[in-house]
C-alpha cells in the first residue's frame, strides 16, 4: 500500500524515463529530469537541516515549479506554492503566518522574494537542483514517512479575506487521486491541459495523475485565456485530450462563439467545477464535441479537491442546474438541516463531508479548524470528524445531489429568502448573456445583477420580469466588459461589489 505520493514518480520513471512529463509549450521536462532534479532539491534541503516543515516555492508557473514541489516532499517537508501574480499584501500575510525558514525562487521571482523573505533563507532553484543527491538521507526520510505527514499547504481567502492555509496529507491526496483517476478514466495516453494556477489545489487533478500513469501535462500560459481562438489552437497543437477547468474558462470559449469555427478536436474528457455551468453554454460544448465526456465535479479545498461527480448523461432545460451527483468512493456526504438532522427528500441542507478526503485542517489555526471540522452530529458512539462546507444543496427526484448556493449567498430580501444563484441561472438563460453574477448590497438593501453579454441592461431587466417574482428582481442591472474573477477563475464577488459601490 502506498503511503507517499512520490512512489508514483518512482514507478513511472523506470517505465518511461524519457517521456515528456510537464511542459508549458516551450520548455518541458521528462520524467527522468523531474526525478533527478526533485531528488537533488530534496538532498539540498536536507543538507540545510530542513525537516518536517513548510518550504515556500515562490516561482513562476513552469515545469520547474512542479519539480520543486516534489523536491520539497523528498526532503520530508511540505510545499507552500506562492506566485508573483498574487497580490503583494497576500504574499506578505502568507509568509508571516508560515514563518518558513526556506524559500525556493527562480530568476523572475528573486527580486520580490528578496524584499519579502524576512528572516527566511532564499534558495535558487537552479543551484538547489544541482545539489549532490544524498541517497542515504533520502532513504532515511522515506523510512520514517507516514501517510499522515503533510504534503502541501494551499491558502484560501475565506469569507473575511484573511488567508487560511489548508494542510493536506499524503493519505488524503493518494485517496483523491485514486478515486479521481477511476472516475475520469485517466491513463498513460492522457494529455492534460492545465488551466489553474499552481498555488491552488485544483492543479492536483493534473500533476499527480501525470506521475501515476506517465501521462503528460501542459501548463497553459495564463495569457491565452484572454484569447479564446489562440487557446483552442494551443489545445490542438499539443493534442490535449483532457481538461479539468473552472466553468468560466469554458464559457469564455463558447460565449464568444469560437466553437462554431474552431473545435478542440482531440478533447475527449471535459471536467469542470467551482461554478454552475449555464446549460445554454454547456449545450454548445456538447454539440461541438458529441463524443466527449462532460463531468461536473464538486468539492472544497478542505476535502482535498473534488469530492463528488456527475457525468452529463441527458439533456437539461435552460433553467435547470446540473447535479453534482454522488460522492467519490470512500467519501461520505451528509446533508444536514438547520437542526443537524438529515434533510428530508427534496429539502435543502448543508453539504457536509467525511472520510479520508478530509485534510488536516487550517495550518496554525486550531480555532478555525475546530469550527469547520466537527464531530459528526449523527454519531454519538465514537469520534468521527465531518467538514461543514457552508454549501447548501438538496437531492433531486433521481437521488442526485444538487448544489444550490453558499450559505453566505442566501439572503433575506423584502421578507423573502433568496438564493442569488437562482437569479444568475435565469439571467444566463438569455442567449445574449455569457456570464452573470447577482450580488446583495446589505448596506442599501438591494439586489444587483452584473453580467457580460451583448444585451442592453434595460432589455435584460424586461426579460427577467417575465421570469422572476417581484421580490427576486434586481434593483440594478449592470453590463460589464468582464466580470472580475479570482486567479483560479471563480467569480470574485467581493471585488465586484466594491466595483459596483465605487460606480466603476
Amino acid at each position: 500500500m502506498r503511503n507517499n505520493v512520490l512512489e508514483y514518480l518512482e514507478d513511472t520513471v523506470v517505465r518511461v524515463p524519457e517521456k515528456l512529463a510537464f511542459s508549458n509549450g516551450t520548455e518541458g521536462m521528462t520524467f527522468q529530469e523531474v526525478y533527478d532534479q526533485a531528488r537533488a532539491i530534496g538532498s539540498g534541503l536536507r543538507a540545510l537541516g530542513a525537516d518536517h516543515e513548510s518550504v515556500v516555492v515562490f516561482m513562476e508557473k513552469h515545469p520547474r515549479t512542479v519539480t520543486a514541489f516534489f523536491g520539497v516532499v523528498y526532503a520530508g517537508c511540505f510545499y507552500v506554492p506562492v506566485d508573483a501574480e498574487m497580490p503583494r499584501f497576500r504574499v506578505e500575510l502568507i509568509l508571516k503566518q508560515l514563518g518558513a525558514r526556506f524559500i525556493l525562487c527562480d530568476e523572475k521571482t528573486r527580486a520580490l522574494a528578496e524584499e519579502l523573505r524576512g528572516e527566511a533563507t532564499l534558495l535558487s532553484y537552479t543551484e538547489t537542483a544541482a545539489s549532490p543527491v544524498d541517497q542515504a538521507a533520502l532513504a532515511a526520510v522515506r523510512e520514517a514517512a507516514l501517510d499522515t505527514d503533510p504534503i502541501y499547504i494551499v491558502f484560501t481567502s475565506g469569507s473575511t479575506g484573511v488567508p487560511k492555509g489548508v494542510a493536506a496529507c499524503h493519505r488524503s491526496v493518494l485517496d483523491y487521486i485514486e478515486q479521481l483517476c477511476d472516475v475520469l478514466g485517466f491513463g498513460p495516453d492522457t494529455v492534460f491541459g492545465n488551466q489553474t494556477p499552481l498555488y491552488f489545489d485544483a492543479c492536483l487533478k493534473e500533476l499527480y495523475p501525470t506521475l501515476k500513469f506517465g501521462a503528460t501535462t501542459y501548463l497553459i500560459p495564463k495569457s491565452l485565456f484572454m484569447f479564446p481562438v489562440k487557446l483552442v489552437e494551443y489545445l490542438n497543437t499539443h493534442r490535449i485530450n483532457t481538461i479539468c477547468w473552472v466553468v468560466s474558462a469554458l464559457t469564455m470559449i463558447s460565449g464568444f462563439k469560437v466553437l462554431e469555427k474552431h473545435v478542440p478536436e482531440y478533447l475527449h474528457t471535459v471536467a469542470f467545477g467551482s461554478e454552475m455551468f449555464p446549460i445554454r453554454q454547456l449545450k454548445l460544448w456538447r454539440e461541438a464535441l458529441p463524443q466527449a465526456r462532460f463531468v461536473n465535479l464538486y468539492g472544497p479545498t478542505e476535502a482535498t479537491g473534488m469530492s463528488c461527480w456527475f457525468e452529463v448523461d441527458r439533456e437539461f432545460a435552460d433553467d435547470e442546474v446540473l447535479p453534482v451527483g454522488r460522492p467519490f468512493r470512500n467519501t461520505g456526504v451528509l446533508l444536514l438541516d438547520e437542526h443537524d438532522r438529515p434533510a428530508a427528500p427534496g429539502e435543502m441542507g448543508e453539504i457536509c463531508l467525511k472520510g479520508t478526503c478530509l485534510t488536516l485542517g487550517y495550518y496554525g489555526d486550531f480555532e478555525r479548524t475546530a469550527q469547520a471540522f466537527v464531530q459528526n452530529p449523527l454519531n454519538d458512539k465514537y469520534p468521527e470528524l465531518i467538514y461543514r462546507t457552508g454549501d447548501l444543496g438538496r437531492y433531486n427526484e433521481r437521488g442526485e445531489l444538487v448544489f444550490l448556493t453558499r450559505k453566505d449567498n442566501q439572503i433575506k430580501h423584502m421578507g423573502h429568502r433568496i438564493e442569488l444563484g437562482e437569479v444568475e441561472v435565469v439571467a444566463c438563460m438569455d442567449s445574449a448573456v455569457r456570464a452573470a453574477c447577482c450580488l446583495y448590497d446589505g448596506e442599501k438593501k438591494r439586489l444587483i445583477l452584473c453580467y457580460e453579454g451583448e444585451i442592453e441592461p434595460a432589455a435584460l431587466s424586461a426579460s427577467l420580469r417575465g421570469k422572476l417574482p417581484p421580490y427576486m428582481m434586481p434593483n440594478a442591472t449592470h453590463r460589464l466588459e468582464a466580470l472580475p474573477r479570482t486567479p483560479n477563475g471563480k467569480m470574485d464577488r467581493r471585488a465586484l461589489l466594491e466595483q459596483v459601490r465605487a460606480g466603476k
